[in-house]
């Protein structure tokens, strides 16, 4: 590859930093940008923004690239926080990484870096991008790291944004990530990996979503039709979800102990028309599993989908990949069916599909078996 202009992201983590080492390895110019998506409570307990540029300047320091601090929150306020306001209200589960992605980091920040006279931009993030020789389409493949790949929520990503991405750290396994920040100095080398829903952090959820989230209590209803409780608000549970449900002394009278009555509860069903919480006893309650599932908001990386057949699927993040067949995808709808069954498929949440290695795209959950 020839000598270019790359604008890295630096976000003050040991992915981002590593990665604009390498590319001035390879002779590149690199410049960094730092990016604040948020501000509503920047000098709360919670907010990492000013010590992760702190991190950020010092990288750019160690390495001698200039750096600018640019801030989108007015963008990823509109573009992504609004979106996840209106899926959590509407009783869904949303992930705001997949859509912070293509509208801000993919998006706000590439069309910044252009400005900046930028032939490509890099982040440190773990997926490869790779042009089919046959076709000429760039493909987003998985990271080498299995443990580590990002591929899952840069699934919404186009050809004219991949044609200018580089992802360098998806070729190594973060234990190498490490040794080479080590190596040359780094200062955050050793720095803890953020966790979480970025404009969130560490903080209780629930806290965070009472700010901004009206909420009615409403009945805890089991699969029997009776009622155990009251949940405080549909938008603070999701599918599958155990812990915080204030029913786990809930049994039947004169249960056996170890028998199925004392199995923990799950929720399995979300009625935001009646407002009620409906929970299921048992990991593998049938509320709990799924063989089809619906998609809307599509997004396909080669511009089109793929034809009806078998691929693979991941229905979250943290999953292996499941072999489905892909019943139909029309206008920016699909379907999935699954030979074996999905363990709390969640409104809301991608599902994204996979030819091995290749990511092929996907869409937001809309109903899984029907239930939405």
């Amino acid at each position: 590859m020839s000598k270019q202009r790359v604008v890295v992201g630096l976000s003050g983590g040991v992915d981002s930093a590593v990665t604009a080492h390498l590319l001035q390895r390879q002779g590149h110019e690199v410049v960094g940008i730092f990016m604040k998506n948020w501000e509503d409570d920047d000098d709360s307990e919670y907010c990492s923004s000013r010590q992760d540029f702190l991190d950020a300047a010092s990288v750019a320091d160690v390495l001698g690239i200039e750096i600018e601090h640019v801030n989108f929150a007015a963008e990823y306020k509109d573009r992504v926080f609004a979106e996840f306001l209106r899926e959590y209200q509407a009783g869904r589960t949303p992930n705001p990484d997949v859509l912070c992605n293509a509208e801000i980091k993919f998006k706000a920040f590439l069309d910044h870096a252009m400005r900046l006279g930028a032939e490509k931009i890099a982040t440190g993030h773990y997926a490869r991008v790779r042009r089919n020789p046959e076709s000429g389409l760039f493909e987003l493949l998985k990271g080498v790291d299995a443990s580590k790949d990002q591929s899952y929520f840069l699934h919404r990503l186009t050809q004219a944004q991949l044609a200018r991405t580089l992802f360098p750290v998806g070729e190594l396994h973060k234990s190498e990530v490490r040794r080479i920040a080590a190596e040359i100095g780094l200062p955050n080398a050793r720095k803890k990996d953020s966790t979480g829903i970025c404009f969130i952090g560490e903080r209780p959820f629930r806290e965070f979503l009472n700010r901004y989230i009206r909420h009615a209590p409403g009945p805890i209803v089991d699969d029997r039709g009776r009622t155990l409780g009251r949940h405080v608000g549909l938008s603070f549970y999701t599918l599958g979800q155990r812990q915080g449900l204030g029913i786990g002394g809930v049994k039947d009278q004169g249960a056996a102990r170890g028998g199925g009555a004392h199995a923990p509860w799950f929720v399995a069903r979300k009625d935001v028309a009646t407002n009620t919480l409906h929970v299921v006893q048992g990991h593998d309650h049938p509320w709990l599993l799924s063989h089809r599932l619906a998609a809307q908001d599509a997004s396909w990386i080669a511009g089109a989908p793929p034809a009806p057949g078998s691929w693979a699927a991941k229905t979250r993040y943290r999953q292996q990949d499941a072999v489905c067949t892909l019943l139909r995808a029309e206008g920016d709808g699909f379907e999935l069916q699954f030979p074996e069954a999905q363990w709390a498929v969640t409104p809301g949440q991608s599902a994204v599909l996979y030819d091995g290695e290749v990511c092929l795209g996907g869409g937001v959950i809309a109903a899984a078996d029907g239930r939405g």
